[in-house]
């Protein structure tokens, strides 16, 4: 497994809530923000997620749509697009016409599913391990640390940083044995669209999801 594929991959393990607009950057006061409180959001969500998939393990193995189903139903109501492409894009955002971010957050969020959802199924609840929180929720800004085990038992650190928002606590990173997610995707993502320009890279990206069950971010 590439570096960025584990990259994306435990990506999609995390309830990555990034649910508020693109336009909302800073975090909600920590004391007004619903749900539960983010170790517990993270742990209870990803564990959901696992436990479906050991119940139909095999299945889920031979059916990535299967896998895509589950991972909306339940990743998904904790998954900010709109916000993590925002990261992604970084000053392109800003530059970006209304259509370009939709039709980007839409093929962003297909082309994860598409390339690395069905690897999901190789994950076990039993090898994902959320360590005590260290941190000041009234800061508005938190960082869960995991800890998942690989199938030749290496343990890989993971962490998640969320942010308190109207809507709950949410994720917006992932960072995997010292490299961000969303730092790494962006490099790769802002090289090209300087090369080519942002419809470029957003019809690539929906060229090569076609042909995928079709999944819809919030």
């Amino acid at each position: 497994m590439t570096r960025l594929k584990a990259l994306t991959l435990v990506a999609l393990l995390a309830p990555l809530a990034l649910a508020g607009t693109a336009q909302a950057a800073d975090p909600a006061p920590a004391a007004a923000v619903p749900g539960p409180p983010p170790q517990e959001l993270i742990e209870t969500t990803a564990r959901k997620l696992l436990n479906a998939l050991d119940a139909d393990r095999e299945q889920a193995k031979k059916d990535p749509a299967r896998v895509r189903k589950l991972v909306d139903e339940i990743l998904l109501p904790h998954f900010d697009t709109d916000y993590s492409a925002r990261l992604v894009l970084g000053k392109n955002w800003r530059e970006a016409t209304p259509e370009q971010r939709k039709r980007f957050i839409d093929a962003f969020y297909q082309s994860l599913l598409r390339n690395y959802g069905s690897s999901l199924a190789e994950f076990t609840a039993d090898r994902m391990k959320v360590l005590p929180f260290r941190g000041d929720l009234s800061s508005g800004q938190a960082v869960v640390r995991t800890e998942v085990k690989r199938s030749n038992g290496q343990i890989v650190p993971v962490n998640y940083t969320l942010r308190a928002t109207p809507q709950g606590w949410k994720a917006w990173d992932v960072t995997i044995e010292g490299i961000s997610y969303v730092r790494n995707f962006r490099n790769d993502v802002g090289t090209e669209v300087e090369q080519k320009g942002l419809t470029a890279l957003i019809e690539r990206l929906e060229k090569e999801n076609q042909g995928a069950s079709p999944a819809q971010p919030g």
